[in-house]
């Protein structure tokens, strides 16, 4: 299924319905008073997030969402019925933005969350309630009030552990598809993931976390350069960053060339990008003459750790499979701050 991460729709709670104008009127009983019923109260609009939708693919072509309105009141004092409320399921990291104002409603992270995002109209009350000593015959009742509307801006941005960056052609694809079940298009030529992918990730040790893989990022990407700002938003939602290099593609005159680029694109779009913690991993490690290359990139990268792997052959992935969740699962890890160990990658996992 194609991936729909924006959508703007309309939302509308039901009208509340008109009070009832009644007077009883029953055999032996000439002065019966009113007996107007009030009417119900419109159905409220609910978001709702579930773990059942991945997309925002149902507001492809649905704009149009209303909420049932209240009936009217009836006379015997009968109250009119309230509406229906409706609910719009919406998957976990879904953003809810006033689209006429620009304010953010809800940030749809939980499972199961719900809150109503338009309130139903209260209906308006018979002609009984206005009954008085001086006034006994009211033929007079209120309407129902109308219930709130909005148009809205949905906002999908993938919740993941670990975030996959790197340039078009690191290998992101090819490393995801080697630690999970994700099975990503692999190709030769940029730009292959079009789309982000999620997999699941089961360490030797620890819970299981999810990776999302994005796609590659070009020089200019935070000016909407390339897929630009449509995916490195998707990026905020990641705990950490693992910052994929093509071994075979670094300049040894210029080594951390790349490292700097891509940082400098996240930087170009939110400062928060670069506080998140950062792990690098040259990857391709299985070619002629990387590793020159590797050498070259950690003598110029100073003391930050650096991983070694091979996506293509396994080479190094399962120590970084367990590095990862040493980071993610450890009680107290401060993922804000670099780490100060360095991890074996002369494996052949």
């Amino acid at each position: 299924m194609k991936l729909i991460d924006e959508a703007s729709i309309f939302v509308k709670a039901g009208d509340g319905g008109r009070g009832c104008v009644s007077f009883r009127r029953e055999k032996f009983i000439p002065k019966g008073g009113p007996d107007g019923g009030d009417g119900g109260k419109g159905g409220d609009v609910i978001i709702l997030t579930t773990s059942r939708r991945r997309t925002l693919y149902q507001f492809r072509y649905k704009k149009l969402f209303n909420a049932k309105k209240g009936t009217y009141g009836q006379g015997g004092q009968k109250s009119g019925k309230n509406g229906e409320d409706l609910i719009i399921e919406v998957p976990p990291g879904t953003l809810i933005v006033n689209a006429d104002t620009g304010e953010t409603i809800k940030d749809c992270v939980t499972d199961g969350q719900s809150f109503i995002i338009a309130m139903g109209g209260l209906g308006g009350k018979g002609n009984r309630r206005f009954s008085t000593s001086t006034n006994r015959a009211p033929r007079y009742a209120q309407p129902g009030l109308p219930g709130e509307a909005f148009n809205l801006k949905l906002d999908l941005k993938l919740v993941g552990d670990v975030g996959i960056i790197g340039f078009p052609n690191a290998g992101k694809s090819t490393l995801i598809s080697r630690i999970s079940s994700a099975r990503p298009k692999v190709a030769d030529y940029p730009f292959t993931t079009l789309t982000p992918n999620l997999g699941v990730v089961s360490p030797d040790w620890g819970e299981p976390f999810v990776v999302a893989d994005t796609p590659g990022l070009i020089e200019g990407a935070h000016k909407g350069t390339g897929l630009g700002i449509k995916f490195l938003r998707h990026i905020e939602r990641n705990r950490i960053l693992l910052h994929l290099i093509d071994c075979t593609a670094i300049d040894p005159e210029d080594p951390l060339q790349s490292y700097h680029a891509i940082n400098y694109e996240l930087a170009g779009f939110s400062s928060k990008l670069v506080e998140k913690y950062q792990i690098v991993v040259l990857n391709k490690m299985d070619m002629p003459e990387t590793d020159k290359s590797a050498a070259a990139f950690r003598a110029a990268v100073g003391n930050k750790p650096v991983y070694e792997i091979s996506a293509f052959t396994g080479k190094g992935v399962k120590h970084l499979i367990n590095e990862l969740s040493n980071i993610i699962n450890a009680p107290d890890a401060d993922t804000d701050t670099d780490m100060d160990t360095d991890m074996d990658t002369d494996d052949n996992d």
